[in-house]
Order: structure tokens, then C-alpha cells, then sequence
């Protein structure tokens, strides 16, 4: 149980990482004809093309928690792991940020405020170049 935690963690934590490298070199890269929606102003469009990503990133998850549950566990605690980075990442950058739940709450803290003003300052560049 103890090594599964620590597996889950170490995903948890380590996707900070991956989703870094795929927003820089996929998003930004050969897949800009879907995240250039994300870069674009939105006009109360429920769905955008980069939301396509959300689903395609999920797809690995399910995949490793279905094999977790017939037999693999180390492959729930990957999955679990990929899980939870996605709904930190769903709350934080689309709640939070992009405010596409309607809520009321404004980050608190200095560093988290920082968080948020940079990644807004990414949005003003509205090519995959130079963000």
C-alpha cells in the first residue's frame, strides 16, 4: 500500500512535468491547429478545439485504472495519479484562470496570484511562437 501511495504521488507530482513538455512541443507545436483555440478570444463558446485535448489525455488514465483494477495495481496508482493532476489542472486552469465555471473566489495568495497573472500573460501572444 505504502509503495502504491508513493507511485500515486510521484505521478501526481510528476505530471507537472509531462504536461510542460506537451504544451510546449505538442500544443505549441504540430497540435497549434487545436490549442490555437485556447489562444483565441472567446465569445461564450461552451466548447473550443483545445478542450479535444482534455479527452485525449484522459484516454491513458482510464486505460492504466481499467488494468489497475484487474490485477495491475501499480497501473491504478499511474492512473489514479494522471487522474487527480487532471482535475488539479481542470480547477486551477479553467476555474480558476479562465473562469469557465462561473464563481465568485479570487486566489488569495501572492505566489498564486503570480501563477495566474503569468499564465494569462502567455494568452496575449496569439501565435505558437514566443508564448
Amino acid at each position: 500500500m505504502l509503495l502504491e501511495t508513493s507511485v500515486f504521488a510521484v505521478t501526481l507530482v510528476g505530471m507537472e512535468g509531462v504536461a510542460y513538455l506537451m504544451h510546449k512541443h505538442l500544443m505549441h507545436g504540430s497540435l497549434w491547429v487545436l490549442h490555437e483555440s485556447h489562444h483565441r478570444p472567446r465569445h461564450n463558446a461552451w466548447f473550443e478545439r483545445n478542450d479535444l485535448f482534455g479527452i485525449l489525455f484522459a484516454i491513458p488514465s482510464i486505460v492504466l485504472i481499467y488494468a489497475g483494477t484487474h490485477g495491475h495495481p501499480m497501473a491504478l496508482a499511474i492512473g489514479l495519479g494522471m487522474t487527480a493532476y487532471g482535475l488539479a489542472y481542470f480547477v486551477f486552469h479553467d476555474v480558476i484562470v479562465h473562469r469557465r465555471v462561473r464563481h465568485s473566489w479570487a486566489p488569495k495568495g501572492a505566489y498564486l496570484r503570480r501563477i495566474v497573472r503569468a499564465h494569462l500573460i502567455h494568452h496575449k501572444t496569439l501565435t505558437r511562437e514566443g508564448a
